[in-house]
Order: C-alpha cells, then structure tokens, then sequence
C-alpha cells in the first residue's frame, strides 16, 4: 500500500470523526431547566438611551406594559439634547441625566452607575438596551430565578427580525451562535441587553470594578463567577431587535461583539479558532474529495445539513434563506476572529474605547 493510501485513509477517518463531533453539536437540543421560581422584590428597570434606534417608541412602549407590577422604569441619557428625550417625553418615561464619574468606563455602563446609584433601594436591576422589543412577560419572567439565592444573574438572548436587506438576514443568523452558547452552562454569559440581578450581588468591591469597565455585560458575568453564582437562562423572556443592517453597519457590528469577548477571556479565541477552523477545513475537503475522489464523501457535509436545518427551526420567517446563509456563516465568524483579535479600540455608538484585557 502506498503513502498515497495511506494519507487518505488516516485523513478520511480524522475527517469522519471531526464530522461526527460537528454533527452531535449541531443536533444537541436544549432542554428547559425547569426554573419554577417567582421574584415578587422591587425592580428598576434601566434604560440607557443614545440617539434613535429602530422602533424606539415601539421599543419604549413594551417596556411600559409589562405584567410585574413592582417595578420602575427610568431612561438615562448623556444629555437632555440627546435625540431619544423627545420620544420618552412622549411616552412619559422619567429620565435622568448620566453623571458618574468613571475614567474608563463606556457611556453604557456610566449611564447604569448613575441610575444605581441613585436608587439604591430596589431589591433588584435590570438592564434594557432600547432596542429592545419585548414581550408583555419579559420582566416577570427575567427576575422569576433571583427567586433562588444561587443565581446572580438572569438574562436571555435576542432575535435579530430582518427589516432589510441579505445583511440583516445573515446578522439573523449570526446571531444563533449566542442562542448556542446560552442554551449550555459552560459558554453562558449575561446579555446586558436584558440582564437581571439582585442588589446583592455586588460585594465589596464589585460595583467599583463594574463601573470602570467598558462591556456592562462581560463586567456582570465576571461578578457572578467570582462570587460562585449562576445564570439563569430565560427563553421566554426572549426580546426582538429589528435589524436594518447593511454590510457596513453589520461587520463593525459583529467585529465588535467578537472583539469584546476576546478580551474577556483569551479561550474565547483559541476555541473559536479551533471549532471554526476545523469547520471550514472539513467544508473544503469535502468538496475536493467529492469532486477528484468519491461522492461518499459528500456525507462529510452532515454537519453543515445539521446546522442548516437547525438554523431554520430557528427562524420564524424566511426559514430556507436562514438555512441557506447558514452554510456559509462559519466563514464569517472565522473572519470576525481574526479580525477582532487585532482590534485594540472599539466604536460604540459614536464613542471610541480602548478594549480592556482581562483574563
């Protein structure tokens, strides 16, 4: 047997078990943890506001109507000339004006400082982008699990619905690698565009760290590990964002979300280019092998039909588009990592920040 048999033999057994392994992940369903608890303390809801998102009145008003009773909702701006006060003035939410002071903080998170700051009495925060569309049992549902003393956070994950063009439909779908990664323990995080906690679980300490970071979310998450607590994951409190992307707006989008959990943890890159890249190797020598070698090798392409389907169950609208872009979203994540992996500012919202490297 020659060198050439053997190569292909030893890779099409490495390329059957990658294939595998890409399979069981793909088709790995979520099961409900089965949270039962219900949260009757004191909430305020905080509503950072900058300039005019999509829907916002819209957006505004289903914060409004929500069926926990005991709570408040107070907006923060950067200034009462911010656009977003003429459309909260309308619908009658209070407002306040961001003033804490914090040398490296984003305006995200010193508009949050400011709102908590001021009202230390509630027994719970939670934090609402103001893209946010929520459903009328959002908030009940988010605080249900700080019912239960081990979670510190309760959060969720949004549905990117597409208004536009293909790029909102691919940032739709980008967007299910969050959904993947909130659905295990392992890769769970705390989404600060709907973000839940109790008022004690800053320990001493702990607000001062939140308040000089850049990312409100990754500075939470990295609060509960410390203090050995959980997230909850509430599927039902699934919010929508409605997304008119185009191409531009999309990839300074995603380049940012990808940088800003590199510099959380350095595995987040590491992994990501592991799991991304032996994706887009398998992709690759599946065409070639199928093409110059056999079609049996077109069931190395199992993983990218799992992913696929798995994308359009997702999906409420357009569900073959969704599964169609899916096949080639693994191409995109792998440019956002190496992208984001030499990115040392990001652009918010009109801001600049330098990224914080935090291990």
């Amino acid at each position: 047997m020659n060198i050439f048999l053997i190569s292909l033999y030893i890779i099409t057994a490495f390329s059957i078990l990658i294939a595998a392994g890409l399979t069981a992940i793909a088709l790995k369903r979520y099961h409900p943890e089965g949270i039962q608890a219900k949260f009757h303390g004191s909430a305020l809801v905080i509503l950072p506001c900058r300039g005019m998102d999509l829907t916002l009145e819209e957006n505004i008003d289903s914060l409004k109507r929500q069926n926990y009773h005991n709570y408040k909702l107070i907006a923060v701006v950067d200034s009462t000339d911010d656009p977003s006060v003429s459309v909260l003035t309308s619908t009658g939410v209070d407002y306040i004006v961001s003033d804490f002071k914090c040398a490296n903080c984003s305006g995200k998170v010193r508009a949050i400082s400011t709102a908590i700051s001021r009202f230390r009495d509630f027994d719970a925060y939670v934090i609402a982008d103001s893209d946010i569309l929520a459903n009328s049992s959002w908030l009940k549902n988010l605080l249900g699990p700080l019912a239960e003393k081990n979670y510190g956070v309760s959060t969720t994950f949004p549905y990117f619905n597409p208004l536009g063009g293909i790029w909102t439909r691919i940032k739709l779908v980008w967007g299910f690698v969050g959904l993947g990664m909130m659905e295990s323990k392992i890769t769970r995080f705390g989404w600060g565009g709907s973000l839940a906690f109790r008022k004690d679980l800053f320990h001493d300490g702990d607000f001062e760290f939140f308040s000089e970071f850049v990312s409100d979310d990754i500075a939470i998450s990295k609060i509960c590990k410390k203090n050995k607590m959980d997230i909850a994951y509430v599927p039902e409190s699934q919010p929508v964002i409605n997304s008119s992307d185009d191409r531009k707006t999309f990839m300074e989008w995603a380049n940012r979300q990808t940088a800003l959990s590199i510099s959380s943890s350095k595995s987040v890159f590491v992994y990501g280019m592991v799991f991304y890249g032996l994706t887009l190797l398998l992709f690759v020598w599946t065409i070639i092998a199928s093409v110059f070698i056999s079609y049996f090798f077109l069931i190395l392409f199992t993983p990218t039909v799992a992913n696929a389907v798995k994308s359009a169950g997702r999906t409420r609208k357009g569900k073959a588009a969704s599964a169609l872009v899916s096949v080639f979203i693994p191409f995109l994540y792998f440019s956002n990592l190496l992208i984001a992996h030499h990115m040392k500012r990001i652009t918010w919202r009109g801001r600049e920040y330098l990224l914080q490297k935090f291990q």
